[in-house]
């Protein structure tokens, strides 16, 4: 809107006074506009990265695509280890294995008779002592003339605490009445002795390990130094083989006369084993026989007043 001069002296007359713009020259001079920067470009969108499936115990994570740095996923074994650490175990324990520490072979050798038979009571040197109902030490006169050597316990023997009862104890108590000897009181020179290889049964009556037989040799031979024999009868496989330090079978190593520490050994099968093979008998009572024969020719041992069976 524009005054005219008549107007601005009427609002002048009245107190107000107009202001007007200076001239375009009277100005101050315009600074220039810095130019606007260019808009930055906006920022790319990262790909969608799709979601994985929830993971259900026991899997290992699905894999994610490349573009994403992810750590490797864990593998199999380590997923189990996790889980076993925080679930519960659906199975029991197991119990702790029987400690393989015992007495050294010359703490055993030092053994009189009742702390021998106290050391085999107390063994646990083999995982066989967790099974075993009794341990079966030996029985019979502790300086007879005869000392047979069986095997490994059985079901009979594990619950008596007795070698050689049974079947295969009746056998071997015919065998023993047709040479004039028992297991039965009686002199040194009638009555015999009887161990085995093995004081403890083996589970279901498998075959006695190797290291079992290892633990329990030092107790046998502890017997056969104390009972100081004119000869033994070795009969059954791993009862040879333990004595003889051989793997031949008994076959081969029957009919001859061998020496454990100095002492005549006689190899012959075991009374069960004659049970289930009855044509082996014969073979059997030959070896008896060879046993006799060769206590004859033995010398009799210091204090013995009569050497004969």
């Amino acid at each position: 809107m524009s005054w005219t001069d008549r107007q601005r002296a009427m609002l002048e007359a009245m107190g107000l006074k107009l202001w007007t713009p200076p001239a375009a020259s009277d100005a101050a001079p315009a600074l220039p506009i810095a130019p606007m920067p260019a808009a930055a470009p906006a920022p790319r969108a990262a790909p969608a990265v799709p979601m994985a499936a929830p993971v259900r115990r026991g899997e290992v994570p699905v894999e994610l695509p490349a573009e994403v740095a992810v750590a490797e996923p864990p593998a199999p074994r380590r997923v189990a280890e996790v889980l076993a650490k925080a679930l519960p175990s659906a199975t029991p324990a197991a119990p702790p294995p029987a400690s393989t520490s015992g007495p050294s072979r010359e703490a055993i050798a030092r053994l009189d008779w009742p702390a021998l038979r106290d050391e085999v009571a107390a063994c646990r040197a083999c995982s066989l002592c967790e099974s075993r109902k009794n341990t079966v030490f030996g029985v019979g006169n502790e300086r007879a003339h005869w000392m047979v050597v069986g095997e490994a316990p059985g079901e009979q023997e594990d619950l008596k605490g007795e070698p050689f009862v049974g079947a295969a104890g009746k056998l071997l108590d015919s065998m023993l009445r047709a040479l004039g000897l028992s297991r039965e009181e009686a002199p040194p020179q009638r009555q015999v002795y009887i161990a085995n290889t093995l004081k403890c049964r083996p589970p279901r009556n498998r075959n006695p390990d190797p290291a079992e037989l290892a633990q329990c040799e030092p107790f046998l031979q502890r017997q056969i130094e104390l009972i100081q024999p004119r000869i033994i009868l070795a009969m059954g496989r791993f009862a040879v083989q333990q004595l003889l330090r051989s793997q031949e079978p008994i076959g081969r190593l029957r009919g001859r006369v061998h020496r454990y520490q100095g002492v005549p050994l006689i190899v012959t099968y075991h009374p069960a084993y004659l049970l289930r093979n009855l044509p082996d008998k014969a073979r059997a009572w030959e070896d008896l026989c060879l046993a006799l024969k060769t206590l004859d020719e033995t010398p009799a041992r210091a204090g013995d007043q009569d050497g004969s069976v």
